[in-house]
């Protein structure tokens, strides 16, 4: 399986990290399979970096096999979603930007995609219209909402398969909203879609 990433994919995040420039298509990133994180599993702050981020998205889960997928057909391609963190190593990120090299190894760290558990898409009349947040110490720090991403789940995934199959099991990170910081030893993290809690873990 593979985990495909979005970036930049909500304005007001895009504000706070000083990205100005309007993408046309979305911005995307690959992390290995060795890079979840699952299960209520602690993550442990990695020694080759002085700034972890936390970024909560919606993750998609992908049921079907798909190559050159219409976005009006995307729909039937993802069956689960739940909550999880794009951990970035936001001080590396800043340097290879700098330097103009890729980012990868930044976001790819290994578990540094955190996943809640998985709930059905059934159980959303829109899923245009459902909120996700995050907790730390129990103190909401990121609010994001469907409706509000730049590229819909269903026009990421039309674009992406021109490039890559799709296959069972991947997941879809698509994107984090405002409200993003550095995570520090002792932290418990709790992920909410709605009011159901779907991740909870600590850093360590």
């Amino acid at each position: 399986m593979k985990i495909i990433g979005v970036g930049m994919n909500y304005a007001l995040h895009n504000k706070e990290l000083d990205y100005t420039l309007i993408n046309k298509e979305p911005v995307i990133f690959m992390k290995p399979d060795s890079s979840i994180l699952k299960d209520g599993k602690p993550f442990y702050l990695p020694d080759f970096t002085n700034e972890v981020h936390y970024e909560a998205e919606l993750v998609i889960r992908i049921c079907r096999l798909g190559k050159n997928i219409a976005s009006r057909f995307a729909h039937r391609y993802y069956d689960a979603v739940t909550v999880g963190i794009d951990f970035t190593a936001r001080d590396l990120q800043r340097e290879f930007r700098s330097n103009g090299n890729p980012w990868e190894l930044s976001k790819g760290f290994d578990n540094s995609a955190a996943i809640g558990e998985f709930v059905s898409v059934d159980k959303f009349a829109d899923l245009r219209e459902v909120d996700f947040h995050l907790e730390i110490d129990k103190q909401e720090v990121q609010h994001g909402y469907t409706k509000d991403m730049i590229f819909w789940v269903d026009d990421i995934i039309a674009y992406v398969s021109q490039f890559v199959t799709l296959k069972i099991g991947d997941l879809l990170f698509t994107g984090t909203p405002a409200g993003v910081g550095p995570v520090k030893v002792g932290q418990h993290l709790e992920g909410y879609l709605g009011e159901e809690k779907l991740l909870d873990f600590y850093i360590k």
